[in-house]
């Protein structure tokens, strides 16, 4: 769908899916292209399955990946209510029908925010952040240690305002991290759709004070919910004090 281009910024929600080891040796190119249209297919077919219009959003190729920006009105709860768990079932479809090198394990990143089109795209903060949660390791880690397709990191922003407020999602069910990649700093919180986290018992403080600069810590917290690399920032913060 093309945007129409105003030089005030709108509001999106912004997704971005990455595919885990697009590149990988095992790959050949026609392996590759299976791989996309897969990708493509599992997408548009559990948008549909989601009440979430494909063609109304904004879609950027990224080789191994998509980028897409929904309108201001679409509703952002199926986004993390509905979709993933939707993509993960057309992923299993998808990964039942191919060989090893065609198979598909994703990464997808969710935020929102004002974005700015021009001539040549999109650029907004609220973009190179989603980019930066998609890229983050503690979410490549949760996949590649998930025996799942799909591993989902959502922005401190969307997870206070989407997640926690949702009558159909456990909340306690995500999982805290920190994200230091580049110039970015901050908390998002990882779900596994196909195989959640047990229930953490106690929560992570929302990440309203953000933590003292200290070395970067990718590792999720434990399934207890004790011991989260937030909180053991906010420990570290104090004590310095």
């Amino acid at each position: 769908m093309s945007e129409i281009r105003t030089p005030l910024a709108v509001h999106r929600t912004v997704l971005a899916v990455d595919v885990r080891g697009f590149g990988d040796q095992g790959r050949n190119t026609p392996a590759q292209v299976a791989v996309r249209a897969g990708m493509y297919r599992a997408l548009e077919r559990a948008f549909r399955a989601a009440g979430l219009s494909w063609r109304e959003c904004h879609r950027e190729d990224r080789g191994d990946g998509v980028f897409v920006l929904a309108p201001a009105e679409t509703p952002k709860g199926p986004f993390v209510e509905t979709l993933p768990r939707a993509l993960v079932t057309e992923l299993r479809a998808h990964n039942a029908k191919h060989p090893p090198a065609e198979q598909i394990r994703l990464r997808m990143a969710l935020h929102a925010g004002e974005v700015t089109f021009d001539d040549h795209g999109v650029t907004a903060s609220a973009v190179n952040l989603t980019f930066r949660l998609l890229d983050a390791p503690a979410v490549k880690q949760a996949l590649a240690e998930s025996p799942g397709v799909l591993a989902l990191i959502a922005s401190g922003w969307f997870f206070d305002e989407v997640v926690r407020n949702s009558a159909a999602l456990d909340a306690a069910t995500f999982r805290p991290v920190r994200v230091a990649v580049k110039e970015t700093d901050t908390v998002a919180w990882i779900s596994l759709p196909d195989h959640p986290y047990p229930p953490a018992a106690e929560q992570a403080p929302p990440a309203e004070e953000p933590p003292s600069p200290a070395p970067a810590v990718t590792m999720t917290a434990t399934n207890s919910g004790r011991g989260s690399i937030y909180q053991a920032a906010r420990d570290q913060h104090i004590t310095e004090r």
